[in-house]
């Protein structure tokens, strides 16, 4: 027998759960419950105060305040309540009933009982609960997370805006830009999804056990049931989901999921290029007080910030992935494979939460090394290629030389070769180009050619890049 006590069997529970933590308030049993109890209380004061079923006994401003309390005030004492009697009745929603059943006793509210749960199947409780909890969680957890590590995108692009970089093709020298553009191509990839993210539909259905509202029909006939199902789901600040069976079909989260999961592999190919680019000793770490990196080696930085988050983006993206394929199906009119995937939206969000927070922290702890971002600009000169054969192309068709084929006598020129600045000033000067055009290539240095890119840095601070 181990001397331990109960132990997390998660990492989002137990090493990273100061991280990770708020999502729980929402993403839980108990954060679930709690909406639970909420869409049953809304739906009772509808069902009264609209005196849908003749009860003629409408709920006081007063007494909606001290039932919307319940929701306000749940506790650790009303969550192990639950467990209690859920433990009685084998039924997590059957539990909530008693609950609230127990707590219109103790206010004075009893006559109300039956409008508890009514005409209700467990499901238009659930799929509100989750639609309401995966709502707040993006809106008040994930989302203002996300927003702090674009502000620090934006702060480093913007320092780093002009700072020119070589860059990289297929692991070659290339084209140089600056850094600060090439963090702007996140920020502008990442935003985009932040706004489908921001713009998504949270459905609710409310038609009970196969969605044809065949109990409410029976018990009301003369209600327009349709009118106070999509009254109820928008009261509750979701969209109405008119054409259902048992279940809401789960479309909406697929969607959610496919895309905070795309929103993840967009950053985990940030963590892949500042990894390289700690690497090729463009960015350097800043040392934290402490700290060690390796057990053996005293020198080492590592960047174990992008590394840990890069594996927690692929861990969140496996669960993200499978829900939006398991809950899109449910076998004719209902079964319950997406009860048990459902529990795990928290563990999703919660691996994208967590690398969301090691990147930020990581952005913190690194700076630009312009030595050597100017060691390798001064090291290929070769990579003005492209650039004088695209002069001589330019003066070929206005007539103002008769070289032929440039792409050719520049392959022949550079090709696999490493040249000096004095290299490419003697083969320009040898060309037969107009003279203004051999000026510009002389005075051209592997540190300017980045064309527009600290103006494409600077429009995306702007947001204009349009």
């Amino acid at each position: 027998m181990s001397k331990l006590s109960i132990q997390p069997i998660s990492p989002l529970d137990g090493r990273y759960r100061a991280a990770v933590s708020d999502l729980g308030f929402h993403l839980s049993e108990a954060g679930l419950n709690r909406a639970r109890i909420a869409v049953e209380i809304e739906w009772l004061i509808q069902l009264a105060n609209r005196n849908l079923l003749e009860t003629n006994s409408p709920i006081s401003e007063e007494k909606q305040a001290e039932l919307r309390n319940i929701i306000r005030n749940f506790s650790d004492e009303d969550v192990a309540t639950l467990a209690a009697t859920e433990a009685t009745t084998k039924h997590d929603v059957k539990a909530v009933e008693y609950f609230i059943r127990g707590k219109l006793d103790q206010l004075g509210l009893s006559n109300l009982a039956e409008l508890t749960h009514f005409a209700c199947t467990s499901e238009d409780i659930n799929n509100l609960s989750y639609a309401i909890t995966v709502r707040d969680a993006i809106n008040e957890v994930w989302l203002p997370k996300v927003q702090i590590l674009i502000g620090k995108l934006r702060e480093l692009s913007a320092k780093y805006a002009g700072d020119a970089m070589l860059s990289h093709t297929h692991g070659q020298p290339a084209t140089p830009s600056t850094m600060g553009k090439e963090l702007a191509v996140f920020i502008h990839r990442l935003e985009r999804q932040i706004r489908r993210i921001e713009d998504a539909d949270y459905l609710g259905k409310f038609s009970g056990a196969t969605g044809t509202f065949s109990a409410h029909v029976v018990a009301a006939p003369n209600v327009d049931w349709l009118k106070e199902s999509e009254d109820f789901v928008r009261h509750l600040g979701l969209t109405w989901n008119p054409l259902t069976t048992q279940i809401e079909s789960h479309d909406w989260q697929a969607e959610l999921y496919s895309a905070v999961a795309l929103f993840n592999r967009i950053l985990h190919n940030l963590c892949t290029d500042i990894w390289s680019y700690i690497s090729m000793g463009y960015f350097k770490q800043i040392p934290v007080a402490g700290a060690t990196g390796s057990s053996t080696m005293p020198h080492k930085i590592n960047p174990i910030r992008f590394e840990n988050a890069e594996s927690n983006l692929e861990l969140s993206n496996a669960i993200l992935d499978s829900l939006a394929s398991t809950l899109v199906t449910s076998r004719l009119q209902r079964d319950l494979t997406d009860s048990s995937s459902q529990r795990n939206i928290g563990l999703g969000l919660g691996h994208s939460l967590l690398a969301i927070d090691n990147v930020t922290r990581g952005l913190h702890e690194i700076d630009l090394s312009k030595v050597a971002l100017d060691s390798d600009l001064s090291d290929n000169w070769e990579i003005l290629g492209e650039a004088i054969q695209t002069v001589i192309r330019a003066e070929v068709a206005a007539g103002r030389s008769t070289i032929s084929d440039p792409y050719a006598l520049l392959k022949e020129l550079t090709r696999g070769k490493r040249l000096s600045g004095e290299d490419m000033i003697t083969f320009v000067n040898g060309l037969e180009i107009g003279q203004e055009a051999k000026y510009r290539l002389l005075q051209l240095k592997p540190h300017d050619y980045t064309g527009l890119a600290e103006e494409l840095a600077k429009r995306i601070q702007a947001k204009s890049l349009l």
